[in-house]
């Protein structure tokens, strides 16, 4: 396993503040965001002092019901070999759903969503994993997301459900403490009865980042700073396994560096002070047998104050892990020997129930049944958000013309139109919507705008006898909502 330290996610934004920040041992790049042939001069200087890149990816949505993309999994593969990174890393989640499986089209989230821990889900999910591993040059490593909503009739929990994925492709972990933090407010999972269910002998490295309480909910923004909650779960892992590296993520609202620097200096001392010890590595029985650790903290809910003092964790000496571990109240764990075999129909069954979820996600159709439609709605407004952002720093020429009136403009928009090739496409469908309805109302305003579309999509902009095509469109996503 590759000795890595610590490190930061590197970001253009910040490229010039990561390249001087003292006791920098590596950087991750967001693989999507970088072209092989033409690596930005930044992380070429970071190379040439002797400095680990790992490519990160974001699309390739393993979880998802689909086989992984060849084109995307080329990419990742140029893009890691260009880097000379010592493995490349992922995502547990699924991107996209519908198309042929569902013979219904295609929809992209724009957002990690998260599988259903079912057996016919790792099924699905340990195949797509074997052919990525075949396809990279380097080993790959998984990461576990966080997750506002919750799937019903889940039949593994978070621990043992990737306890099954290593043991079955052999695939690596990237665990991210934040993410555990998310998932034991917004779901009730403990993040120490994870941490003690999952081999982390497997773990190749780890993330810390940090979010906020929100609409009763805590979102992983990797805007905030990194609170006290979140740096706990890094001790505690730390007490169970010395990771071989642990990365500071931060994507936006970026701070001075002397602020990342600082969380650079907390992130080391939490390990040095936890002394983390190797761990042998188990069978899958044993992990289970030593599951149910303390909750290592308190449901957090909306507004409440996560800056505390530090959260216990549990230390289960070996007498105690002869002790039967407590019935597990999320989800039960069928006994590997009585597993049922592999689902022939898995795939099937897997891309019904994502299109359905993502349609009530995206589309406006109706909550599938066992969801708790609150949260939907929450994930849903936190899809749109995060859609009008991206937009917004993709193509900022669009809120420099639209000024106050972008983002209003473009919420409506999402609402009612999902997005299905990606955010240059969502970007280039946004302004053909306006330029159709006579949008903006400014002539020049409207011209700026027109001009914007023409030197993107070479091609004459959209009038009003477009809207045909576009009442097609509407009419093949209300199928989806059906």
């Amino acid at each position: 396993m590759t000795e890595l330290g610590v490190g930061i996610g590197w970001r253009p934004e910040i490229a010039g503040a990561v390249e001087a920040l003292p006791g920098v041992d590596w950087v991750e790049v967001v693989a999507e965001n970088v072209c092989a042939g033409h690596l930005p001069d930044s992380l070429a200087r970071l190379r040439a002092r002797g400095v680990t890149v790992v490519p990160h990816g974001v699309s390739l949505g393993l979880g998802g019901a689909d086989r992984p993309d060849a084109g995307r999994l080329a990419d990742l593969a140029a893009t890691a070999t260009a880097l000379g990174a010592p493995l490349v890393t992922e995502h547990i989640a699924f991107v996209r759903a519908g198309g042929a499986l569902t013979a219904t089209p295609v929809l992209e989230a724009g957002h990690l969503l998260p599988v259903p821990r079912t057996w016919d889900a790792l099924d699905v999910l340990c195949e797509n994993v074997r052919i990525a591993q075949d396809a990279l040059p380097v080993p790959l490593a998984l990461e576990n997301i966080a997750a506002l909503i919750a799937w019903p009739g889940e039949e593994l929990t978070e621990g043992q459900f990737l306890a099954e994925l290593v043991e079955r492709t052999g695939v690596r972990l990237l665990i991210d403490v934040a993410n555990l933090h998310t998932n034991h407010v917004n779901r009730g999972e403990s993040p120490a009865k994870a941490l003690s269910e999952l081999p982390v002998e497997a773990i190749a490295y780890v993330h810390v980042a940090g979010g906020l309480a929100r609409d009763g909910v805590w979102h992983d923004t990797h805007a905030h700073p990194v609170p006290e909650p979140v740096l706990d779960i890094l001790s505690d892992l730390a007490s169970r396994v010395s990771p071989p590296g642990v990365l500071l993520e931060r994507d936006d609202n970026f701070p001075p560096a002397e602020e990342l620097a600082s969380e650079m200096t907390t992130i080391r001392g939490r390990l040095r002070d936890a002394g983390g010890r190797p761990a042998a590595a188990r069978p899958a029985a044993a992990r289970a047998a030593t599951a149910h650790a303390a909750d290592p903290a308190p449901l957090i809910g909306a507004g409440a104050r996560v800056s505390g003092g530090p959260m216990p964790h549990s230390r289960r000496t070996a007498e105690e892990a002869e002790q039967p571990a407590e019935a597990d109240t999320h989800a039960p764990h069928a006994p590997r020997a009585n597993r049922p075999h592999p689902n022939p129909a898995a795939r099937q069954n897997v891309a019904v129930a994502q299109a359905s979820l993502l349609s009530a996600l995206v589309a406006g159709a109706p909550v599938p049944e066992g969801f708790d439609s609150r949260r939907i709605g929450v994930q849903a407004r936190a899809l749109v958000g995060k859609r009008t952002d991206v937009i917004a720093k993709i193509a900022p020429e669009l809120p420099e013309i639209l000024g106050d009136g972008y983002r209003p403009a473009f919420r409506a928009y999402a609402r009612t139109r999902p997005m299905s090739g990606g955010y240059r496409r969502d970007a280039l469908d946004f302004v053909a919507h306006l330029l159709v309805a006579g949008r903006p109302e400014d002539p020049d305003a409207r011209r700026r705008l027109t001009r914007w579309w023409q030197e993107r999509a070479g091609a004459r902009p959209p009038r009003p006898a477009g809207r045909l095509a576009r009442a097609a469109r509407a009419a093949r996503t209300a199928l989806v909502r059906r």
